[in-house]
Parts: C-alpha cells; structure tokens; sequence
C-alpha cells in the first residue's frame, strides 16, 4: 500500500484529491495538509512515501515546502500538482527536489500513473513540462560555435567542398579545414555528416 499525503489550500480540490486517492486498491490517504508549513509539520510525523502537493499556497510555496521535506525525509517523494505551468514554476519544484510535476486539469488516471511511478523511485512529468525540460537540457549543453564555424557547417550542408566553401567565403582550404575540426570538437562528432546534424538538433542551424 502506498501512503500519500495531500496538500492544498482549497478545501473542495483537498477533498476531491482524497476520494480519489482513497478509491485506488493500492493508495490511501494518511494526511491532509492546507498549507506549506502544515504540509512540513506532517509530513515530519508520518513520512508519507508520496506528497500530491499544491505549488501556490499562503504562507509557504509549494516549492519550498518540497525542499524541506525532502531535505528532513528523502524516502519522501513529492509531486507537484497545480495549475500553472510556467518555466519558472517547472523548474522551481524540480531543483527544490520534487520527482514530478503534473497539472490538475490531467485525467484522473494519468496523476495515479503519477503518484505509483514516483512511490516505485521513477519521475512523473505532464507532457508539457517533459517536453521544457528536454528542451531546457539540450539549451544548457548546446556549444557555442563561433560565427565563421556556424557559416562553414551552413555551406557544408549545401553539399559543398572545402575548396567551394572556401571561394565562398574567400578562405584558403585549410583554414576552411580548421574553422570544421573546431566544429567537430565542439560538438563531439568526426565527420562532415554528422556535424550537420548535431548543429540541427541543437538547432544551431
């Protein structure tokens, strides 16, 4: 049985979270919580395995009340479920330790998939949040190419040789053939084909 624990500041969606945790053979509810502190305070006394936990709250965020209980707790795992889904707020609950992030408006059988993937040690993510990440991922990794290297791959691309690239672009070939080994190293690839590539993913082209 998987012990969760709710935290919102509305009554009404507190209550509708817990008939529906409560209906599931292999959930049950062991504490309710209407604000960050209380949320803290409890979750200190009965180490729930999941916290459903609202992320705008008087007093105490949601945000903040997750790194606290995961800091007290780390057998303690904590979703995020709210309405917004805002950059700042996705990345907010992830970096304060939260192991998912789903929105109130998903269908009742995607935030139970939610709470048991994140009680067996998995992430929950909505689609939209997965998909901001990813791209946020990739952002951060993205190597900065220097404008001649990125005018080189665009010429590479066109299916032209290091000698046209170089009348292109009044270079002589074997600096052509240098701005493209930066390239490479750059983007971690050994050869022409795949440098083009790599640039596009990371859409650098």
């Amino acid at each position: 049985m998987i012990r969760v624990m709710i935290v919102d500041d509305h009554p009404i969606v507190r209550a509708g979270l817990v008939a529906l945790v409560d209906a599931a053979a292999d959930l049950e509810v062991v504490g309710t919580a209407a604000t960050g502190l209380e949320a803290v305070e409890i979750a200190a006394a009965l180490h729930p395995d999941v916290v459903l936990m609202d992320l705008r709250m008087p007093g105490l965020d949601g945000d903040e009340a997750t790194a606290r209980i995961v800091a007290a707790d780390p057998a303690t795992r904590v979703v995020i479920l709210t309405t917004y889904e805002t950059d700042d707020a996705i990345l907010s609950a992830i970096e304060a330790g939260a192991s998912g992030y789903l929105l109130k408006a998903a269908p009742e059988a995607e935030l139970l998939a939610g709470v048991r993937a994140v009680a067996a040690g998995e992430v929950a993510l909505a689609p939209g949040v997965a998909a901001l990440l990813v791209k946020r991922a990739a952002a951060r990794s993205a190597p900065v190419l220097s404008t001649r290297e990125l005018e080189v791959l665009r010429l590479v691309a066109q299916g032209l040789s290091n000698r046209g690239i170089g009348e292109r672009l009044f270079l002589g070939e074997a600096t052509v053939k240098t701005h493209l080994l930066h390239a490479f190293a750059k983007l971690e690839v050994s050869d022409r084909t795949r440098a083009v590539t790599r640039a596009m993913e990371l859409g650098l082209l």
